[in-house]
């Protein structure tokens, strides 16, 4: 089966749809993917695709086609721009593939509008579109600080419903997306189903027990204002006075900077920052983990969200301590992997951990956790359901 993939961001930007891509490859698809420039999470367009290079490669298998786009940067108004850029620049291209292709499946993180080129094709080619929705919109724009009552809000509303109701199937990372769908933006929800991510087969690995004397708790991830890491530090500011805790901060992000200058302004020793490490390294971090720390900001949009991390964390065998309300806070709790408190409470996500390093339970916690990934997240059923759905909607 040919299989056209629309998604902003691509390898060697940090997501799973690469590693999707590939794995449909090695099942027997033809797959080509549209997408953009290389520049998240830095917001800069990688030296080695600008001025027209590497407009069209072939990655372990993969057709890539790159749109021009203009990089992130660092404020709202470069965000906008770029958002826009890949979706009318996108939208070209697709209108003038030559190749034809028997499915469109949309890898939809923020923005939404990075599904207008899967439209474009599909009305141009009747074909039908598989969108597997990660970020919920608009109201990632409200999470984001957009006033529901605005104009701005109301609009992206409208687009929303229209490119969501564009898709002839839509696949949701969280169990709550289908509620939104149905009750916020009045859609029925017949063609929506639960295709939670899984975690690269790195993780699934073995990756060793910290055995130290010492409680070593580690975040790896984007460090952006969603993922309200500033709840960590102000943990570890509680906690200073616990010298055998040490937290690890790995990821980069918007907010990196300004964590760390958080940390300094506490006059922290306790709280390491890494910064971004390629994926082949996360093992050795992993496992200086007694446990993984998640958070999100305290927002009802983003509590829809089920993180990858959280599946990479659970692959890994490993407890986990977050601070993150909604859907993350039920499955930590319904797997009995770790502990979790209300978004944001640093004070009470501190207690937590004391509480963690105090248990005799912490093995048992890491059992649980892979436990519960084996029985619902695992890579080889997500690929079997998406592909079961490709091929059904190509037919």
């Amino acid at each position: 089966m040919k299989i056209l993939v629309v998604c902003q961001y691509y390898y060697p930007e940090p997501f799973r749809i690469s590693d999707i891509c590939e794995t449909l490859v090695k099942r027997g698809h033809d797959v080509t993917v549209l997408t953009g420039l290389p520049n998240y999470p830095k917001g800069r367009i990688l030296d080695e695709y600008r001025n027209g290079k590497k407009r069209n490669e072939e990655l372990n298998g993969v057709k890539v086609i790159r749109s021009f786009e203009i990089g992130r940067g660092n404020n709202k108004l470069m965000l906008f721009l770029n958002y826009f850029s890949f979706a009318m620049t996108a939208s070209l291209k697709a209108m003038f593939l030559r190749e034809k292709h028997d499915v469109i499946l949309v890898n939809q993180l923020s923005p939404v509008m990075m599904a207008f080129p899967a439209i474009v094709y599909k009305r141009k080619h009747k074909k039908k579109i598989l969108l597997y929705c990660l970020d919920l919109w608009p109201d990632s724009l409200a999470a984001g600080g957009i006033d529901e009552s605005s104009i701005i809000y109301k609009l992206f509303l409208k687009i929303s419903k229209w490119i969501y109701n564009s898709a002839d199937s839509i696949a949701v990372t969280s169990s709550m997306f289908k509620g939104y769908f149905k009750n916020r933006l009045g859609m029925k929800v017949d063609n929506i189903y639960h295709l939670p991510q899984y975690a690269e087969d790195i993780f699934t690995d073995h990756i060793e027990i910290n055995r130290n004397c010492k409680c070593n708790f580690v975040f790896a991830g984007n460090i952006g204002d969603m993922q309200s890491v500033e709840t960590i530090v102000k943990a570890a500011n509680e906690l200073k006075k616990f010298s055998q805790i040490t937290f690890h901060i790995i990821g980069d992000g918007s907010k990196l900077e300004e964590c760390k200058l958080l940390s300094n302004k506490f006059g922290l020793e306790n709280i390491i920052f890494y910064g971004r490490r390629p994926l082949g390294e996360m093992p050795k971090y992993y496992a200086m983990a007694d446990a993984m720390i998640i958070t999100l900001k305290n927002n009802k949009a983003i509590s829809y969200t089920l993180p990858g991390k959280v599946q990479s964390y659970m692959a890994a065998g490993k407890p986990i301590i977050g601070a993150i309300n909604g859907e993350t806070n039920y499955v930590i709790k319904e797997a009995e992997c770790g502990f979790c408190c209300e978004a944001e409470d640093y004070k009470e996500l501190a207690n937590l951990i004391v509480q963690f390093c105090d248990s005799d339970n912490k093995e048992k916690m890491g059992k649980n956790s892979y436990q519960f990934y084996t029985r619902n997240y695992t890579k080889e059923k997500f690929m079997t359901v998406l592909e079961n759905n490709l091929i059904k909607l190509g037919d």
